[in-house]
């Protein structure tokens, strides 16, 4: 009997409330990469061209990128309220602190967001309307990428670093998952938040070489995690002899 128990636990079965949290879990994280890669793609021509405001532009692609952005916000709030009920038995205010941040990182994805949009109806109304001061326009559109460039260094740049910090010390301690991937999380995070201090203080490009290089253990970190709990759910820990809310 105590064999029996002991493999449906390693087992995990599908239809149990511990699997399909990891599994709810694993797929927002995983949307996160499949929403933000393309999305950045997508919006490349309102970034790179400082004149988009008062040209041709290319507004579906840059709308199509930004819903693909308010995807990646939704997600990951969905993974922190996913997450909550199983990772607050191991330490409720570390818990409630990572369900605060990724929020905060999602609604300053969303300011960004709600910037490109702003350029996108402000370039829509100068080509139907005749006599626009068109080098006030270019002005403004460049103010509006601005705030969506500080978005992108505050929201996936520098408040992860905290998500990571918190989120790998609660998987770390619980073992829900092999502690290798909390451990890329927990190196990773300040190697993250030095890169966007750098960046703030122009000691570093956002998108330099060194910025991709310093992102990359909590890439892996979070891709890892979502991947591993899709595939193997959590692992039998003691904080999952309770019922999953």
């Amino acid at each position: 009997m105590t064999a029996s128990t002991g493999t449906t636990a390693a087992r995990m079965p599908v239809g149990s409330p511990g699997r399909r949290t990891a599994l709810v879990a694993g797929v927002f994280y995983l949307i996160t990469f499949l929403a933000s890669l393309p999305a950045v793609a997508l919006i490349d021509p309102v970034l790179s061209n400082p004149d988009y405001i008062v040209s041709a532009g290319s507004d579906t692609r840059v709308i199509a990128g930004c819903l693909l952005d308010l995807v990646n916000a939704v997600a990951c709030v969905g993974t922190a309220v996913a997450l909550f009920p199983v990772v607050r038995r191991q330490h409720e205010a570390a818990a409630l602190g990572f369900v605060t941040a990724r929020v905060l990182e999602a609604a300053i994805i969303v300011v960004g967001v709600a910037s490109l949009l702003a350029v996108v109806t402000l370039r829509q109304q100068f080509t139907a309307t005749a006599g626009t001061d068109a080098p006030t326009l270019v002005a403004v559109g460049t103010s509006l990428v601005a705030v969506r460039d500080w978005t992108f260094l505050l929201g996936p740049g520098l408040v992860p670093a905290a998500n990571a910090l918190l989120l790998g010390y609660l998987m770390y301690r619980s073992a829900l998952v092999p502690r290798i991937i909390p451990v890329l999380g927990l190196v990773g995070a300040p190697l993250l938040a030095a890169s966007a201090v750098a960046t703030m203080f122009g000691l570093n490009e956002q998108a330099s070489a060194l910025s991709a290089v310093l992102t990359i253990p909590v890439a892996a970190w979070e891709l890892s995690l979502g991947v591993w709990l899709v595939v193997k759910g959590f692992r039998p820990a003691p904080i999952l002899a309770g019922p999953t809310a």
